[in-house]
């Protein structure tokens, strides 16, 4: 008989600030996406605490009263864990632990944390631990302070090397090989990318949980690992998909998130290279999600960053058959009608007209809806870049519709 495999989650408090940059709204929806970062980490969040500040706290990011209040409810409630929504300086990260006497995360942390769960290859175990290397560097000193040889007296004068001393130099040296090691598979990579001939290259990017995997899944006939979790796909996975008769390749590649840290686009960049090297882009977005305009402007300033953001793009819109609009009762006139309210024919007739020409699509990855209008886009868009490449293979690719009627003669 098989036993049931009980999940113990780690008991954890987020903590975040509203600022003149950051209102009580936006503040709730990172806290929420911090909430899900957490699950994925395996943490159950029990309690979120929330203070209004002009600018975080040098000392200790919240106030003291605020942070006093935590203290209370850690204790008395046994939480282990305490994660902040924004990244803590270093010295910000040694006061609270030593307040809070348990562990303490920021949102770096707990994303680097889920990378190296993740990470099931060798290259990218080598990039989540070049990131966490940087992450750590200027942080030991708060992690190694009882092993420092800080007190006088006999048998303690003279240099000698201090353990953080030694420490920093393990780390710093450990950094320069990750970084050569990753030069060297940058390089292998390079050269497959390379050999994969003159085929048309369309890359499937957009935000954390989107359904790039299931998207991938469904066009290409493959079994890439899917789970309703952040962070679910890291290593890049490059597959031939032929619609009609017209082969190219399509890569699904790691997904972005709002406060991306810096170390993880810097260490990621091999990966991110399947997105600068891409012929189309394919922008998938959770129309689902109450944010999905947020997630959409957060994967366009990573494009920016990494100089793809001028690739001919079609935005597809996934999982409309998950998609709930508030309402208004007949007889409510005080509540406003927003965005939030709209329906998908009403989406449709935004801004979502205009981009590119008639470049979004709405489609259900899971249950297929409108994939019939998708697979003609793709192969539309692909056809126009391979006959750009090779215009003497015109002819061996028609049109979409009369492919299709070629088939069913």
């Amino acid at each position: 008989m098989l036993e049931k495999e009980v999940i113990n989650f780690e008991k954890t408090v987020i903590v975040g600030i509203i600022t003149k940059e950051q209102s009580e709204e936006k503040l709730g929806e990172y806290l929420d996406e911090l909430e899900f970062l957490t699950f994925t980490a395996g943490g159950e969040v029990v309690k979120r605490f929330s203070q209004k500040m002009d600018k975080p706290n040098p000392k200790t990011f919240v106030g003291t009263g605020k942070m006093e209040e935590i203290q209370y409810y850690i204790k008395d409630n046994d939480v282990k864990t305490v994660i902040f929504d924004d990244e803590l300086t270093p010295a910000q990260q040694k006061n609270i632990s030593k307040l809070l006497d348990c562990k303490v995360l920021d949102r770096t942390n707990l994303i680097l944390d889920i990378f190296a769960q993740r990470a099931e290859t060798s290259y990218a175990r080598t990039q989540v631990e070049l990131a966490q290397c940087q992450y750590l560097l200027p942080r030991l000193s708060g992690m190694w302070t009882h092993l420092e040889r800080q007190r006088g007296g006999i048998g303690m004068r003279g240099p000698g090397e201090t353990e953080i001393e030694t420490d920093r130099r393990i780390v710093r040296d450990r950094i320069a090989l990750l970084k050569e090691k990753i030069k060297t598979i940058d390089r292998q990579m390079s050269v497959q990318r390379s050999n994969r001939g003159a085929m048309v290259r369309v890359a499937l990017v957009g935000y954390t949980n989107v359904g790039k995997s299931t998207l991938m899944n469904a066009i290409g006939k493959s079994d890439v690992f899917v789970e309703n979790k952040l962070f679910a796909t890291l290593d890049t996975t490059v597959r031939k998909v032929v619609i009609k008769n017209l082969p190219f390749l399509l890569s699904d590649t790691v997904g972005f998130i709002r406060k991306l840290p810096t170390q993880l686009v810097e260490s990621f960049k091999s990966t991110l290279d399947e997105v600068r090297e891409a012929d189309l882009l394919l922008h998938v977005v959770d129309i689902s999600h109450p944010d999905f305009e947020d997630h959409i402007a957060s994967v366009n300033q990573i494009l920016q960053d990494i100089k793809s953001a001028d690739k001919p793009t079609i935005m597809v819109f996934n999982k409309i058959d998950a998609y709930k609009h508030l309402t208004i009762d007949s007889d409510d006139l005080i509540t406003e009608r927003t965005t939030k309210h709209y329906t998908l024919d009403e989406w449709k007739n935004t801004w979502m007209s205009k981009v590119g020409e008639n470049n979004a699509l709405f489609i259900s990855a899971t249950s297929k809806q409108n994939f019939e209008e998708f697979r003609e886009k793709v192969y539309e868009a692909v056809r126009t870049i391979h006959i750009t490449r090779f215009p003497y293979n015109n002819f061996l690719y028609p049109d979409y519709k009369d492919a299709v009627e070629k088939e069913e003669e």
